[in-house]
């Protein structure tokens, strides 16, 4: 199961624009979560997902919140408290800044870190939660005359306050190939085609992707990306699934597709090295995070893993 894929609320797309609705899902019914500096908050004892009632925000200021959505049981919304004081958060509720420590009831830690180990729907509406809080946080200009602008229909929305110009902004997502190149070689075995980024730790090496240009479908964005990131053509595209990658705002669409040509070119800067494996040199991969020599797989909660796993079960 791809990580961050399960996010199962009712978005209430229609009914979250009635104030009077959105006001009835306050109170007990609802639960909140924090996202501080791009983290969300964890229940340090639990390692999970942390879900505070209302009385534990009370003393929030809650008027930019984002609703994200409802099930049988609660109301969930979202609550950037980057620009409070640490010492009123910490007023509220027990809670440390430094990811690392552990001692105290709650923690911020971001998502990329704790993810994989957290229930994966509840970890799907943290990531939504951290995306659409990084969103607010950088969209708080009008696009369009450059006046503030302030968030509307419960935080899915920002209105500017210019009254000629009124123009409304709604969250974005861009869409990003990420693909797993194969070729069949002379000798008989087929190899896959990764590629690694300087700025990785040592070992680590992914499969290609890269952002949809205007006018481009998507298909032919998987030619252009590993023609231009390695040289090799490829042809024969095919969709496997997708994955919400809000760090901060894509959606990573994958790919299969067979390499015409073999010789590796890597001339831009978005690589530093590429290679083709087969299914035996991927047994020999440590993980992410191993501090070992070698080479390393991406990390587990990634499409470009889910990709590798896909096509070496094969």
């Amino acid at each position: 199961m791809l990580h961050y894929t399960q996010m199962n609320l009712d978005r209430a797309s229609a009914e979250r624009k009635d104030p009077n609705w959105l006001l009835g899902q306050y109170g007990e019914k609802s639960r909140w979560l924090l996202v501080w500096n791009n983290k969300n908050l964890i229940v340090s004892s639990e390692r999970e997902l942390a879900l505070l009632s209302q009385s534990q925000v009370d003393t929030l200021d809650r008027a930019e919140a984002v609703f994200l959505g409802i099930d049988d049981t609660y109301s969930y919304f979202a609550l950037d408290v980057s620009e409070v004081e640490q010492e009123l958060l910490q007023g509220c509720i027990d809670v440390s800044f430094d990811e690392h420590t552990f001692e105290q009831t709650f923690h911020f830690e971001d998502m990329r870190t704790i993810g994989p180990k957290l229930d994966a729907e509840l970890a799907s509406v943290g990531v939504l939660a951290r995306g659409l809080c990084y969103w607010h946080k950088t969209h708080r200009f009008c696009g369009r005359c450059g006046s503030p602008n302030r968030p509307v229909e419960a935080g899915h929305a920002r209105l500017c306050n210019d009254k000629e110009c009124r123009h409304m902004t709604f969250p974005r997502t861009d869409p990003a190939v990420i693909m797993l190149v194969t070729h069949t070689f002379a000798d008989g075995v087929e190899r896959c085609l990764l590629g690694r980024q300087a700025q990785w730790p040592e070992g680590v090496y992914s499969t290609l992707a890269g952002f949809v240009d205007p006018g481009e479908t998507l298909e032919r964005a998987v030619i252009r990306e590993v023609k231009e990131e390695a040289g090799v053509e490829v042809d024969q595209v095919s969709y496997l699934t997708s994955q919400p990658w809000p760090f901060p705002s894509s959606i990573m669409l994958g790919f299969i597709a067979t390499a015409k040509s073999t010789d590796i070119f890597v001339e831009q800067d978005e690589l530093e090295h590429a290679q083709w494996f087969s299914r035996a040199d991927l047994n020999g991969f440590a993980e992410w995070g191993d501090d070992v020599p070698g080479y390393k797989l991406t990390r587990k909660d990634s499409i470009s893993r889910y990709l590798v796993e896909y096509w070496r079960q094969q």
